[in-house]
């Protein structure tokens, strides 16, 4: 009788500890969407490992908002996946657009009101960026910065079949912080869709490029300024360097921001020339906070806020 007492006393407290130190049991749910692949559900809060992740009505990562800026608002819009949104490991007012927004506000002291929206979710491509900027619209941006890495040249059209599927794509809630520790922790089997998935044929890069110019085409349609980032995967940065395949692939974003004239910065060079380098990841793709610092240093550097 004993032992039950204590065995139950133990696994209460085990699942408090879960809840308050990691923030487990309270994961961000995914929704479908027929166009956009899948986005995160809106209007969710939650704290993971400690950080803060807000998700507004309009599934960014960023406070509420009008949709129609406020007329003494100057509002940048950053457009990207998982190295935008930040993820688990990155607090709110860590994330790329926060630290930008806090970056133009300490430099401008003659905008009255800065936003730096954050529209973003892990594993997006320019496709699905595309799609929603095509389903919301671009929120009467005076900038647009769309932000992609090398492995973004390479994705597949948007498709929702990770969602509730994924361990990483929950579309709801678990009963319990213990069930989302032990589906973490055990090599659990995968979802029977989401094996042997039909690989996207055709010329995937070309596709993705002619997402990035249509969203081009978005901005200047909308009057905004277009600035185009792409970062770099950790091992490019390191010999023996960027894959052949990798470097055609710049190769044609190059010629189509030639073609366009578009505002682009390729950050490898720039990483490559950092001091550490490895202090600029949180791991093999996504940036650390001295990463994120030193994009946002560069576009507070180069971009004209008017």
């Amino acid at each position: 009788m004993n032992f039950i007492f204590f065995l139950v006393i133990f696994i209460v407290l085990l699942e408090i500890f879960l809840r308050i130190k990691w923030g487990f049991g309270n994961p961000l749910i995914y929704i479908k969407d027929p166009e956009i692949g899948y986005l995160i559900a809106p209007n969710q809060v939650t704290r993971r490992n400690g950080n803060l992740i807000k998700i507004n009505s309009y599934s960014m990562r960023y406070d509420e908002i009008k949709k129609q800026k406020e007329k003494n608002t100057f509002r940048i819009i950053l457009l990207g996946d998982s190295i935008v949104n930040g993820g688990w490991w990155t607090d709110q007012k860590e994330t790329l657009s926060s630290l930008l927004e806090q970056k133009i506000i300490n430099n401008q002291s003659s905008l009255n009101q800065v936003e730096v929206l954050n529209i973003s979710a892990n594993s997006w491509g320019a496709r699905n960026e595309l799609a929603y900027l095509q389903k919301y619209g671009s929120f009467s941006g005076n900038i647009l910065i769309l932000v992609l890495n090398t492995d973004d040249l390479f994705s597949f059209a948007p498709s929702s079949i990770q969602v509730g599927k994924a361990l990483n794509y929950p579309d709801k809630k678990p009963l319990l912080a213990l069930e989302e520790f032990f589906k973490k922790v055990l090599p659990l089997p995968i979802h029977p869709d989401l094996r042997n998935i039909p690989k996207e044929t055709g010329d995937v890069v070309a596709m993705n490029l002619k997402a990035v110019k249509d969203i081009y085409e978005i901005a200047k349609k909308d009057k905004m300024d277009f600035f185009l980032a792409l970062t770099p995967l950790k091992r490019e940065v390191f010999a023996p360097f960027s894959k052949d395949y990798e470097i055609k692939a710049r190769e044609r974003l190059n010629y189509l921001v030639n073609e366009l004239e578009i505002t682009y910065t390729d950050f490898l060079p720039l990483f490559k020339s950092y001091s550490n380098p490895d202090d600029l990841y949180h791991d093999h793709i996504h940036l650390s906070h001295e990463g994120n610092k030193l994009l946002v240093n560069h576009w507070q550097k180069n971009i004209t806020l008017h």
